[in-house]
């Protein structure tokens, strides 16, 4: 079973057992449910700001749909053994790495991000904040209104209730490493 396939069926089942309907469901994260059907059938796997929201709604902390095994303290990612997780062939921009998966007492996402140009994401917005450094290339954050330029060693920190979309600029692909903190 894919990444997309995985996480919509736990989402499907979380939401059962919540005695939610879909409707329901994109009400609480301000989509439609179209966009619901999609994640749950597995045709889409959606970006972190949406994930954030989906947990949320379903009242779960986010590795709660993303972790597949436990391990114990320390959790150590070799950079040679990280994997992708979300793949959505082709369909998304963003390529997820996960670095803090079977941590399951974890309170942050920490993520290594590789972001195609032509970025066509939407601005996200979720409680929380998020903390970003540019391994490689150059993105542009897009932060309610305003527009900042990094490149490679540059970091960000925001408040992620603001409005924000991370992109890769100069029409090349960029790394970044980010995590991700959101209140449960």
């Amino acid at each position: 079973m894919d990444d997309a396939n995985k996480l919509g069926s736990r989402i499907c089942a979380y939401r059962e057992r919540l005695g939610i309907t879909q409707e329901e469901l994109a009400q609480r994260t301000g989509t439609d449910i179209n966009f619901i059907t999609d994640v749950e059938e597995g045709n889409i796997y959606p970006a972190v700001g949406m994930l954030i929201k989906l947990s949320r709604a379903l009242g779960k902390r986010l590795g709660t749909f993303t972790d597949d095994i436990v391990v114990k303290d320390p959790l150590i990612t070799k950079a040679s053994e990280r994997t992708e997780e979300g793949s959505t062939q082709g369909r998304s921009h963003y390529h997820y790495f996960p670095l803090g998966k079977g941590k399951t007492d974890r309170h942050m996402e920490p993520l290594f991000i590789r972001i195609d140009p032509e970025c066509g994401e939407d601005v996200s917005s979720h409680d929380g904040e998020e903390f970003i450094m540019v391994l490689s290339g150059k993105i542009e954050l897009t932060y309610g209104k305003e527009k900042n330029m990094l490149g490679p060693g540059d970091s960000v920190y925001y408040n992620s209730l603001i409005p924000h979309k991370v992109s890769a600029a100069d029409d090349r692909p960029a790394e970044i490493f980010a995590v991700i903190y959101v209140p449960f």
